[in-house]
């Protein structure tokens, strides 16, 4: 999946998207985000990319999420 989502700095400055189209991650996340149905994604706003795109996005936040470190410091 990882090879469905790419980072070009000459492509929505640098903000990951679909391979092979100009889509951002984030405009993916959004939809999901309001409730938007993979088939209603995949129909009525972006009849050119596979299911398997819009899982590779969720993933792909999946995977920085999981990466990120998070430091809470005691509050006083």
């Amino acid at each position: 999946m990882t090879d469905r989502i790419v980072v070009n700095e000459g492509v929505h400055f640098g903000k990951p998207c679909i391979a092979g189209t100009r889509i951002p991650v984030v405009d993916i996340l959004e939809l999901v985000r309001d409730g938007v149905a993979f088939d209603e994604i995949l129909d009525n706003y972006y009849p050119d990319i596979q299911l398997d795109d819009i899982k590779a996005c969720l993933k792909y936040v999946i995977d920085i999420v999981i990466a990120e470190d998070v430091h809470i410091s005691a509050q006083s």
